[in-house]
């Protein structure tokens, strides 16, 4: 179970993260849109697994692989957002959250 500050770091994870990564995806181009869907945080505060939520879905393997290559570059613009609230900032880490197409195909096959 998730402590109260372990929540809060999330949230604000969450919310910062997708700022970024609304900025990057207006400079890839039209038709990438790429959300954060959730973030959990280790009970230390070092690692945060962000699931990020990637339309087309045929990219997002794709996509992934190339976010979680530049990483570095994504922590260094997440520090300087949050420098004054968090004393370190957490290692990322980023998923593919599939849970969308998932139930897009649960739908069509109860059709």
């Amino acid at each position: 179970m998730e402590t109260t500050r372990q929540n809060k770091i999330a949230r604000l994870l969450q919310k910062e993260l997708s700022e970024i990564f609304m900025r990057q995806t207006q400079a890839w181009g039209k038709g990438v849109l790429v959300s954060v869907s959730t973030v959990r945080i280790s009970p230390d505060l070092s690692v945060a697994r962000a699931y990020l939520s990637i339309f087309p879905s045929e990219r997002a393997q794709e996509l992934c692989e190339n976010i979680n290559a530049n990483q570095k570059s994504v922590r260094y613009e997440l520090g300087n957002r949050v420098r004054h609230q968090l004393r370190i900032i957490p290692e990322l880490r980023f998923f593919v959250d599939d849970s969308l197409d998932y139930i897009e195909h649960i739908d069509q096959l109860l059709k």
